[in-house]
């Protein structure tokens, strides 16, 4: 069941809107359909001098059930492969080797990724902190806490740097429903490209989602099963150089194939995905960032 909820004439400025889905595939459409029709006319930083303005609201998306097939959408960007290279960038920190040493000015690889950030967080005066561990070992001791979280933004660093981190923070919460555990995820972006990165984003994190309730099963010795994800986004946006493709591809998929047609179950492509991770390894090894 989806909901697409905006208080009209009583909201001045960015729209906020909240969809509903019960896997990430009927999640993430139901997002971009919501932007599209109410999301507000807005520029952007990367706007070409003919580009029409961005639609952009501030999104709340909710996924009932993370792990419920289709959990693939035919229109996410790139292919199988790439979702899976992201998957292990995300989960597993393939690409941590690129991130760039702050300590040499002339290193221009990349000023961070997730994995890093997440996993070995450095802030000075401190060793790297790996905060999934931390919060699995604080969800372990009280499963209710609500200080549960981790972060990926730097206030030393990330207000000049030219590629701030877009995700946020993670925060993770266990609840006892009829004599079963769930973790509930809910992750905020400060900014998200709908169309082009939202999808990878959403599935990568629903993925780091079951890591942690994986770990949190493995130390607290009980089944820890996966909860409702909840993707929060203060800009979600649709950028105006996209219209035309999202119209024909996206929006012309709504009119022509019914939500089967447009989806793929995960589960007819996993060991696909997993059987590329030799060769995703192999390629990312000597990756440098041009």
């Amino acid at each position: 069941m989806a909901s697409d909820k905006k208080t009209k004439g009583s909201t001045k400025g960015i729209p906020v809107l909240h969809v509903e889905g019960d896997c990430i595939a009927r999640a993430w459409e139901n997002s971009l359909i919501s932007l599209y029709e109410n999301g507000c006319d807005i520029k952007t930083q990367y706007d070409k001098p003919n580009d029409p303005p961005s639609k952009d609201a501030t999104m709340i998306i909710t996924v009932a059930d993370p792990l419920k097939e289709p959990m693939l959408h035919k229109d996410f960007p790139a292919g199988i492969e790439f979702l899976q290279e992201y998957v292990m960038e995300v989960c597993e920190g393939i690409k941590d080797h690129l991130v760039r040493d702050t300590g040499d000015p002339e290193d221009t690889r990349w000023e961070y990724t997730y994995h890093q950030r997440l996993f070995a967080y450095e802030a000075p005066g401190v060793k790297p902190l790996n905060q999934i561990e931390i919060m699995c070992q604080k969800l372990n001791d009280k499963p209710y806490t609500r200080r549960a979280q981790a972060i990926t933004w730097k206030v030393w660093e990330d207000n000049d740097c030219y590629d701030p981190a877009c995700l946020q923070s993670l925060w993770c919460r266990i609840t006892e429903e009829d004599g079963e555990s769930f973790l509930n995820m809910n992750v905020r972006f400060r900014s998200n490209d709908a169309y082009k990165a939202a999808f990878m984003n959403i599935f990568a994190l629903v993925q780091l989602q079951a890591k942690i309730a994986k770990r949190i099963s493995e130390i607290s010795n009980k089944d820890i099963k996966i909860g409702r994800y909840c993707h929060f986004a203060d800009s979600y946006h649709l950028y105006g150089s996209y219209f035309e493709e999202f119209k024909g591809r996206f929006l012309g998929a709504l009119e022509k194939r019914t939500f089967e047609g447009r989806t793929m179950r995960y589960e007819d492509f996993r060991e696909m995905m997993e059987a590329a991770r030799p060769s995703i390894l192999e390629r990312v090894k000597n990756m440098e960032r041009e």
